[in-house]
């Protein structure tokens, strides 16, 4: 039996906007083709090991032909269970989905389509124009911009569309934007007509130009496709209503060196205030060489006193070797449990475990000053971290007297990112990149190799999330831009936001 192919819309560029069915299909597909227009952030719901298929345009290379993609998509279909086609916008507005179906039809292949936002609504929203309004049109109307050049006669009705009162929503046409507007004046819409274009609209890079049909092409003749043209009396509102363009950091383009599991808090904090996202994941998670040590101390859970945990990654340890080893949280009671900050708290609140202390300083140093007022002496200690951590705290508490028991929950690694691919991803420049930690620093420096860091990172500011990361990256080399007040991710994100706005 043959497999199943989902057409998918993308949505329009912002991943936010991608539906919730399309990301549980890209989860479980054996096989991913996508295009130029569907956001390639959308991929890391893919699974690790799911075949992923580029059929788009890129730079001067040729565009694949509709046909050899139909092929693709039977023979792909024929081969594994599950195909995802991640199509930008809405499959069948435009899209070319119709034409896939009906070539899977025809080769028997079960199919699903699943809807997505069409960049039509998203792109003028995004820029601030309501497509109607009960004041002043209670219609649209969406055409290609771009029709196909081997028609003798365009299917466009123009007199009928020129001479209507409904907002004019153009598809694909940038290159024609000057018979756009030069065909509607002709057949008797006002030159003095608003109109708008939108280039990669709902993206940060988005960009607008206004004008009239009279002098569009020639406000707009710098910007490139993608776009979507908007003509109505409705691009009038743009200038109160452009919220988008508006956010803090809109156009920002900010990258982030956490681990893709950790990412997540920081890139939607960022992106919603407008910023560019790019993630370059400096940091590797893996398991200690051993989990002996670790399951051995937790066996002898009782004989500890505290449980001092300093990352959100060694409570995720801690906990699943708490389970393998046949305990569960309450366990732990009678124990007392310091956590280095609000993150690692909160990852032990989501299994109901309350810690007991959260130090004001978010590192080792506001950790030791919690336990300062404290009578330690011949407490044991457990310590679940990463290999390689610093030592300040263990060794601190062994002077004033307490058994100390570090063993190691995680470690980490540089992940290997080629150079070709790391220097994709910083084109164009970034205007910033942040630091959530040492390790994501110095990461970060050996992805580069023997490359000048002040060379590649030219012109780009830096943030660090608290004062031994800035450290540490002074050390590399560099100057820190911006630190956070609070070392944490809100810390971070406020001192940024603040660093673009004041």
């Amino acid at each position: 039996m043959p497999g199943k192919v989902y057409l998918i819309g993308a949505g329009p560029g912002d991943p936010g906007l991608f539906t919730l069915k399309g990301r549980a299909i890209l989860e479980r597909a054996d096989c991913v083709i996508y295009d130029f227009f569907a956001a390639e952030e959308l991929l890391r719901f893919c699974r690790p090991d799911a075949e992923k298929i580029f059929v788009g345009k890129r730079g001067g290379e040729p565009r694949r032909p509709q046909e050899e993609i139909n092929q693709l998509l039977i023979a792909k279909a024929r081969e594994v269970r599950t195909v995802a086609r991640l199509k930008g916008g809405d499959p069948f507005v435009f899209g070319r989905g119709g034409e896939e179906a009906l070539a899977l039809v025809k080769a028997e292949i079960p199919f699903e389509v699943v809807p997505g936002v069409t960049s039509g609504v998203a792109a003028p929203a995004y820029a601030g124009i309501p497509i109607t309004d009960r004041d002043l049109t209670s219609s649209v109307t969406f055409l290609a911009g771009h029709e196909d050049p081997s028609k003798e006669e365009s299917a466009i009705d123009w007199q009928t569309v020129a001479i209507g009162s409904g907002t004019l929503v153009f598809f694909m046409g940038t290159r024609n934007l000057a018979a756009i507007a030069s065909r509607l004046v002709a057949h008797g819409r006002s030159p003095q007509t608003p109109v708008a274009v939108i280039h990669w609209g709902t993206r940060p890079s988005q960009q607008v130009m206004t004008g009239t049909l009279q002098d569009i092409s020639r406000r707009a003749g710098e910007l490139r496709p993608p776009t979507v043209i908007v003509v109505g009396d409705v691009v009038k509102l743009r200038e109160q209503l452009n919220w988008f363009e508006r956010l803090p950091l809109f156009g920002k383009r900010i990258v982030i060196t956490r681990t893709r599991e950790q990412a997540g808090s920081l890139r939607e904090a960022l992106a919603e205030l407008g910023a560019e996202i790019i993630e370059i994941a400096t940091i590797q998670i893996r398991d200690p060489t051993s989990w002996a040590p670790l399951d051995n101390a937790i066996r002898r859970l009782p004989e500890f006193q505290y449980l001092l945990v300093t990352s959100v990654n060694g409570v995720r340890s801690f906990l699943s070797r708490l389970s393998t080893s046949g305990r569960d949280v309450r366990d732990l009671k009678g124990l007392t449990i310091g956590a280095i900050g609000p993150a690692t708290a909160a990852e032990f609140a989501r299994t109901g475990v309350k810690v007991d202390f959260v130090p004001k300083e978010y590192r080792a140093e506001g950790l030791l000053e919690s336990l300062s007022s404290r009578d330690i002496r011949g407490k044991a200690f457990l310590i679940p971290r990463a290999k390689g951590a610093r030592d300040l705290v263990p060794q601190v508490l062994r002077k004033r007297g307490a058994r100390v028991e570090v063993v190691e929950a995680y470690e980490t690694a540089t992940s290997e990112i080629p150079w070709d691919e790391l220097e994709r991803l910083l084109t164009p420049p970034a205007d910033m990149i942040t630091f959530t930690s040492s390790s994501t620093a110095s990461n970060f420096v050996k992805l580069c190799g023997n490359r000048p860091l002040k060379k590649v990172l030219s012109g780009v500011a830096v943030a660090s999330i608290g004062p031994i990361t800035s450290e540490t990256v002074r050390k590399l080399g560099l100057q820190v831009t911006v630190e956070a007040g609070e070392s944490t991710i809100p810390g971070l994100v406020e001192a940024i936001r603040k660093h673009f706005t004041l």
